[in-house]
């Protein structure tokens, strides 16, 4: 298909001439008022086309920032699961025990423990931080943070504090979402 030049109006050739009338043209080169003038005469106009142009797709909407989590608080989960991953009933997945671990160590530890568990379809983890030996446990305070920060936030529903036989505070459950595909 080839394309159609569109030619230049009386008005559009008044512009430029103001524009340029103090502008040497380069060796060469012609101003436009050296130019032939049929180029400034518009052409017959062509009959009109009917084409379909779609509508351009809306544009993506901001995915929506995650709530945070807090120990039992599960939004998006129904109360019929939240309760039964409060109470214990759930069948443990899987466990991870950070005892001894440097933040870091544990930190990394998590994220590969979580990424491998929602890779394989596995819902209920539990997570044993330990009580701490004087004072709260810093690994205890900060795996809920962890919890609600990228990666992890966005593979797990939810989390709570686990049962005395699993733990007590020492110890969480947590609540994997299951993998879309």
């Amino acid at each position: 298909m080839t394309r159609r030049r569109r030619c230049v109006t009386p008005d559009e050739a008044r512009i430029w001439r103001a524009i340029v009338h103090d502008v040497a043209p380069l060796p060469g080169r012609a101003l436009i008022d050296e130019v032939e003038t049929d180029s400034l005469t518009p052409p017959p106009s062509p009959p009109p086309v009917v084409a379909y142009i779609p509508p351009a797709p809306p544009p993506p909407r901001p995915k929506a920032p995650l709530p945070d989590l807090a120990h039992g608080a599960t939004p998006g989960l129904d109360r019929r699961s939240a309760e039964r991953m409060k109470r214990g009933d759930m069948v443990i997945d899987g466990s991870l025990d950070l005892h001894g671990m440097t933040q870091d160590s544990a930190h990394g530890a998590l994220i590969a423990f979580v990424a491998r568990a929602y890779d394989g379809g596995r819902r209920c983890l539990l997570v044993i931080t330990g009580k701490g030996k004087q004072g709260p446990g810093v690994l205890r305070a900060q795996v809920p943070r962890w919890l609600n920060q990228s990666p992890l936030r966005e593979r797990i529903l939810g989390f709570s504090h686990a049962r005395p036989q699993h733990g007590g505070e020492g110890a969480l459950y947590v609540l994997i979402k299951r993998k879309r595909g």
